[in-house]
């Protein structure tokens, strides 16, 4: 049986979810060079962003009374700042496929180690006043009101910065992906989430899994 995450009612939240198995720890797969090549200023895909798509991101984002900007902006706004930049982080072949899709969508993506999940899986809004860590130097962010993938212990994946005891690692042999499309969109998540799984397949050795995404009771 497959992975499982319960969604708690949302307005506006479209989720696309899989799981990526990969034949080596990551640290050890290259990124294949036409999966780095969409992450130049300029490259061209099969899904294109726009300021219209950033602003019904941000909108989702606020739905729960969080204040999507400054540093706590989407993290797709980030990736659009980096290579405009010339700075687009090049981390591994997974982070990197994720990214880019991120990138050329507009809508903001988790990647995050499942063997590090405890427990079940849901996405709802956080609380007012939740807090996690986000980085290794324990920087810590007010994720009150924002839309969350949690699990036994709490945030784990977010739109905005995944929780670092989560998070993707060198060894990392497992990931669950999830991309946080809205309704206002009709049709991006489902195209973004299968290109994606489309540029995973091209890593050699990793294989992808479906998630069930169904109602919390």
């Amino acid at each position: 049986m497959g992975l499982t995450i319960q969604v708690e009612s949302h307005d506006l939240l479209d989720v696309g979810a899989f799981v990526t198995r990969f034949a080596q720890p990551l640290a050890a797969i290259p990124t294949p060079g036409h999966i780095s090549a969409l992450a130049v200023h300029g490259a061209t895909a099969p899904v294109g962003t726009s300021d219209h798509v950033r602003a019904e991101v941000r909108t989702l984002l606020r739905k729960g009374g969080f204040k999507p900007s400054g540093r706590s902006k989407p993290a797709s706004e980030y990736l659009v700042a980096a290579v405009t930049e010339g700075r687009f982080p090049a981390i591994n072949a997974g982070v990197d496929a994720c990214n880019v899709v991120s990138l050329h969508s507009g809508l903001p993506i988790s990647l995050v180690d499942l063997d590090r999940l405890e427990g079940p899986l849901t996405i709802k809004v956080a609380p007012m006043g939740t807090t996690y860590v986000f980085n290794p130097s324990g920087q810590v962010i007010d994720a009150g009101g924002l839309i969350c993938l949690h699990d036994a212990l709490g945030p784990t994946g977010t739109p905005v910065k995944d929780a670092q005891r989560t998070k993707t690692h060198d060894e990392t042999r497992a990931a669950i992906s999830i991309v946080w499309g809205t309704r206002t969109l009709p049709g991006r998540t489902q195209e973004a989430t299968q290109w994606y799984r489309d540029l995973i397949r091209s890593i050699p050795g990793a294989t992808v899994e479906d998630v069930t995404v169904g109602s919390a009771p």
